[in-house]
């Protein structure tokens, strides 16, 4: 309970945190977006304006050396007419002003001077450009020349302005499907981080079952051996007079409890050290054929002596790089299992020959077999099918889950398999 607690605890807050460097990149990134979506825009318009008082300048500057005047006058009936000519733009407005900044013409020839009065106007802006709004509803992007900066002959102002409500909607418009984006950017990185979040959690939610599985196995293996030697001792304290070879059996029967929990504690100690890639090997370059058959020998004769058959088919012919004491822990291991689960008359073959480049090792019995339903955990830690001698003989269901360890080290597989209707067959495949 506690550890789904934790699970649900940590969801949130993995979720909290990815969501929110999610919202914060889609606020940044729509924020670089808009602004340089005004940048470019506006910046188009700058060039726009400039190009046209440029344009305005050069007009000025041509008439002004025809010398039509040799002292200072407001601009001129031929200057504003050379000079709206010359603008041809229809998004560009301009004003003529005299020196007393009154309205003396504009390129818009249709409405009098008088609609232009609201128009702003100051003879103090002339060096950079201002946005002037009509009603609330027009934009225009402005500059004011100062004629006599132009020409010494001439005084007065023209303001040039270009309309800039087409991209000021432009814009807006941008920016309305940038914020729209965010929110369904947003709105995804939600759904993303429930969907990451779960997924990144699920092999720690795993690990925690399986930790709480093993601690559970483990309490349970020790528990009973435990009991078993408590209660032999208590039997013995009961009775202080008795003489040992009186009690021989309860000696014996807490002498091998204490042997199992030994066993369990290191079998324990070497899946420890597997599953922090502690378990080094110590390679060498052996004659897997050879290896085997010393095996064999060592075995052959406590299995004929159970009254079961026992066969070696070497056929792989070729040297492997292993860890002989490892692999040698492994073939025991199966061996061990195929003696517990074989009855008399029974075979027990161990196979060798390449197949597809690697060096393939097959421990085959004629026992009981396993289920299809146990076949699939078999290798996983203290698991016992429902017709396991294990505890009856003294296994820790540990054997096989080291076996698959110390293989998966050699960068290898092991799998277990029916021997046809009756019996099993572990096959290891290791890479030479």
């Amino acid at each position: 309970m506690n550890e789904q607690k934790i699970l649900r605890a940590q969801l949130f807050k993995f979720i909290k945190s990815n969501l929110l460097n999610l919202i914060i990149i889609f606020i940044m990134f729509g924020i670089f977006m808009v602004f340089l979506v005004r940048s470019i825009t506006f910046n188009s318009v700058n060039i726009e304006l400039d190009e046209n008082v440029g344009l305005v300048k050069k007009t000025l500057r041509e008439l002004d050396s025809l010398e039509l005047s040799e002292k200072k006058h407001d601009i001129n009936e031929l200057q504003e007419q050379e000079v709206l000519s010359n603008i041809t733009n229809p998004k560009v407005l301009v004003i003529i002003r005299n020196e007393d900044e009154n309205i003396i013409s504009t390129n818009i020839n249709y409405l009098s001077n008088d609609a232009f009065e609201d128009f702003d106007f100051d003879s103090d802006k002339t060096k950079k450009p201002y946005v002037v709004v009509i009603n609330d509803e027009y934009f225009y992007k402005g500059i004011t020349i100062d004629l006599s900066d132009v020409t010494e002959k001439t005084e007065g102002y023209i303001q040039i302005l270009l309309n800039i409500d087409l991209e000021k909607e432009m814009t807006k418009s941008y920016e309305t499907i940038v914020i729209w984006s965010v929110i369904f950017g947003i709105g995804i990185s939600v759904i993303a981080s429930i969907i990451i979040a779960k997924k990144s959690l699920f092999p720690v939610a795993k690990m925690l079952k399986r930790q709480e599985e093993f601690v559970q196995n483990v309490s349970h293996e020790l528990r009973t051996p435990l009991t078993i030697i408590q209660a032999k001792q208590e039997l013995l304290l009961s009775d202080p007079n008795a003489k040992v070879v009186d009690k021989l059996e309860d000696i014996s029967i807490s002498l091998n409890e204490a042997k199992r929990m030994s066993k369990i504690t290191k079998d324990l100690m070497i899946l420890s050290r597997g599953d922090s890639k502690q378990l080094e090997l110590n390679k060498e370059e052996i004659d897997i054929d050879e290896f085997i058959s010393n095996i064999g020998k060592t075995y052959k004769e406590i299995i004929e002596l159970e009254g079961k058959k026992f066969n070696l088919d070497l056929n792989f012919g070729k040297v492997a790089s292993i860890d002989t004491n490892k692999i040698y822990q492994v073939i025991v291991i199966l061996l061990d299992n195929a003696i517990k689960y074989t009855e008399t008359g029974d075979e027990i073959t161990i196979k060798t020959y390449q197949k597809e480049g690697k060096c393939v090792i097959e421990v085959i019995d004629t026992g009981i077999g396993i289920s299809d339903e146990a076949i699939k955990h078999v290798f996983e830690r203290f698991y016992r099918a429902e017709n396991s001698r294990s505890r009856e003989t003294g296994g820790s269901g540990l054997g096989l889950s080291i076996a698959d360890m110390i293989i998966s080290i050699h960068g290898g597989t092991i799998k277990a398999s029916h021997n046809g209707s009756k019996g099993t067959i572990f096959t290891i495949k290791l890479p030479r």
